[in-house]
């Protein structure tokens, strides 16, 4: 194996492939490119340059000029996109390596170090061949008795190029990165000033664009109108405009914000009403339904739908071309109440600038040719271009949508796409549907299949069937193998909650006061296992430790070290052989009060991260001790002033811990912090109107390390002051 510094590239992917019984399959995989290999794993390695700990992979792919890197597009699994790359060698194409993305960026990062690899790999076996050549060819020169002109050097390698031709067209292709290529009736209006023709007297005379005038600068946009007359079109049809704008965000963020057709995109499209998918042709290829708001005289005028096929590509300079042509399609008939426009040509045209004042600047050029049909719209001109100015104003939606959105707002992966299909509750209703999506559109026999069929066996225990439907994302997250927490330690035994007690009382019932419940940990999200690349949550699910009881006090100074007081929970747990967790919640103030809450679990699971975190030292229980707060019932502004963001409490507020032998106390001292005190003021002021949910873990960051788990988590209902008592702590 290579020593760490011979890695060219490493880092977590998603393995993407189908079975050939149909059922498709996503695991997260720890991919590793060296100069002469491609290898992934089931875990990342650990201490390479001593070969310690360092498994086998479960396959490799060795990198030479045959190599061929193969855009797959976008496919879908459970609603997500995922970006799929296909790495394999023109001369074993059975032997080939599928990954994908959620993140547009982090999968060409990847295209890009494996093409260089390639390329590298190339150029060294072109530099061998040369020089092999050349010393034969000196000595036969020499023994000719003259020296070779450039003519012969070249004749000598005429049949070689011939026999390389086909080489050469496979590695354009490698590069163009255009997939499958668009439908052959679907026009590129996008390559005219590429091909610096105007296609006069061709075929395609009439969706020729080579001539535009400037007609109007609105909301910061040129608008373009075509000189071209389109007798040859229906007086309902428009002549085709363009809109063109500069937005201060990346190629990839705005490619993928006009690529979604959910909620999202009501924040930058006000043409948007609603939107599904059809049918997934392939990578690059979909069949789309989507249904127009253009809020002219509605009363009157019938809403407008549509259904079109949506090609994509990715160009060499960095730009996307996302192209629009209406289309018919069995499983997309007309819809009751709407009229079914026709786009004659549209899409986007997303080309990068040079950044000014160091802020990234793109082009985005949006084109739209649309017959609105219906009874007397080519005698109401208004009404054409109200239409197509309302959705050419979406150019403008995009600039002020990232202007006003913090970086970490941006769309961390593809977006979801609603399929149009409805859901069969039956399992022999999904597989019918499946034949149904499969062969509702078939494929040009000349287009070559985009299928994934890769199989393998070391996968087997970690499929994941994509006709079985997800009752929640909690499920999805529950499946993946979690090394860092274990299943273990959620007990495979019920806990016997006999013995343990505390002053405030236990009440399951929606409308009672004064106590305490266990809340469900789906109402809380936390990082999922793929949020070290892609930023994504999911519901926490069943907690890691039994919450047994809950303590109310007060006193005239603060209470530490509760865990001492006879006959609490913690101490009941060390006589049942159980561990304790008690979190102490400090709240100062003329008179005291301290909220505790007592979690018991079995035992802890050796190297687990909450076992790092008990018997870790105080710097990196602050790191990780983490609070997500909610407030289901209360004012407005008590709402406003919690929030459900998750806070690390040890970096806001001073933290005690207390180990004991079978035991973690967590002492809060919420007055420590300016901020929490001037909330929890407002707070108790109210606390006997409020409904409060808190939800205790350990902050996971690595992927090792993820998914998260809940300590537990507690809802408290209209607390009473008046309810608290003073304890009787020991010495």
């Amino acid at each position: 194996m290579s020593s760490s510094s011979s890695v060219v590239y490493e880092g977590w992917m998603v393995r993407y492939g189908r079975r050939k019984i149909g059922r498709s399959f996503v695991h997260t995989r720890y991919f590793v490119l060296e100069p002469r290999m491609l290898s992934y794993y089931k875990r990342k390695p650990q201490n390479r340059a001593d070969k310690v700990g360092w498994k086998l992979p479960i396959k490799s792919l060795p990198i030479d000029g045959n190599c061929r890197v193969e855009d797959r597009g976008l496919k879908m699994h459970h609603g997500h996109m995922l970006y799929v790359l296909c790495v394999y060698n023109k001369r074993e194409k059975h032997n080939r390596i599928t990954m994908a993305a959620f993140n547009i960026q982090e999968a060409l990062i990847w295209k890009e170090k494996i093409e260089m690899v390639i390329d590298q790999q190339q150029g060294a076996t072109q530099t061998d061949g040369n020089r092999v050549f050349s010393s034969s060819q000196q000595k036969a020169n020499l023994e000719n008795g003259r020296k070779s002109s450039s003519s012969d050097h070249e004749s000598q390698y005429s049949h070689e190029e011939e026999e390389e031709e086909d080489d050469n067209q496979r590695s354009l292709l490698r590069r163009t990165t255009i997939g499958n290529g668009p439908p052959e009736s679907l026009y590129d209006w996008t390559r005219e000033n590429d091909l610096g023709i105007s296609n006069q007297g061709s075929p395609d005379q009439v969706f020729s664009r080579g001539h535009w005038r400037l007609v109007r600068c609105q909301n910061g946009l040129r608008i373009f109108e075509e000189l071209q007359d389109v007798d040859y079109l229906a007086r309902s049809c428009s002549r085709a405009m363009k809109a063109v704008g500069v937005v201060e965000a990346s190629c990839e963020a705005i490619f993928q914000l006009v690529m979604s057709m959910d909620t999202t995109r009501f924040e930058w499209d006000c043409s948007f009403q609603y939107g599904s998918l059809v049918e997934e042709v392939d990578g690059h290829t979909a069949i789309l339904y989507h249904r127009l708001q253009l809020d002219w005289f509605p009363m009157f005028v019938w809403p407008r739908d549509l259904c079109y096929v949506r090609y994509w590509r990715r160009n060499d300079d960095g730009s996307y071309v996302v192209l629009f042509q209406s289309r018919e399609h069995p499983n997309c008939g007309p819809q009751p109440g709407f009229v079914r426009a026709h786009i004659e040509s549209g899409g986007f045209n997303i080309s990068p600038l040079k950044s000014r004042n160091g802020r990234i600047r793109t082009q985005v050029q949006h084109l739209m040719q649309i017959d609105l049909k219906g009874w007397g719209v080519g005698y109401a001109p208004s009404f054409q271009q109200h239409c197509l100015l309302h959705m050419l104003n979406s150019v403008a939606g995009l600039r002020e949508w990232f202007s006003q959105s913090d970086e970490s707002q941006v769309l961390p992966r593809i977006p979801v796409m609603v399929n149009m299909t409805p859901s069969v509750p039956s399992k022999k209703g999904r597989k019918a549907e499946e034949n149904t999506m499969q062969t509702s559109l078939p494929m040009d026999p000349s287009r070559p299949s985009t299928v994934l069929e890769e199989e393998s066996d070391e996968d087997d225990e970690f499929l994941i069937p994509e006709c079985e439907q997800e009752s929640s994302t909690h499920e999805d997250a529950a499946d993946v193998k979690q090394p860092a927490l274990g299943r273990d330690e959620e007990g495979s035994d019920q806990i016997d909650l006999s013995g343990f007690s505390g002053n405030l009382r236990r009440d399951d019932r929606d409308n009672s006061r004064d106590c305490w419940r266990i809340s469900d940990g789906n109402n809380f999200r936390v990082r999922s296992k793929n949020f070290v690349y892609d930023k994504s949550k999911v519901p926490a699910g069943k907690p890691l430790m039994e919450l047994v009881a809950v303590d109310w006090f007060k006193d005239t100074k603060r209470m530490d070290h509760v865990a001492r007081r006879k006959g609490c929970a913690v101490q009941v747990a060390a006589e049942k052989g159980l561990f304790a967790l008690a979190i102490n919640l400090q709240v100062p103030g003329t008179t005291n009060y301290s909220m505790v809450f007592y979690f018991v679990t079995k035992k802890l699971i050796p190297n687990s991260l909450l076992q790092r975190f008990v018997d870790g030292d105080d710097e990196f229980r602050n790191s990780r001790f983490k609070l997500i707060p909610s407030v289901p019932k209360g004012s407005w502004i008590v709402r406003q002033s919690v929030g459900s963001t998750p806070c690390l409490l040890g970096k806001a507020v001073d933290i005690t811990y207390i180990r004991g032998a079978n035991y973690l106390e967590i002492d809060v001292d919420i007055g420590s912090s300016t901020v929490a005190n001037g909330v929890l003021g407002l707070v108790c002021g109210v606390i006997t109107t409020l409904v409060v949910d808190m939800a205790f873990l350990v902050q996971g960051n690595t992927y090792e390390e993820l998914p998260e788990r809940l300590i537990g988590a507690v809802r408290m209902s209209h607390i009473e002051l008046s309810s608290a008592i003073v304890p009787v702590l020991e010495d």
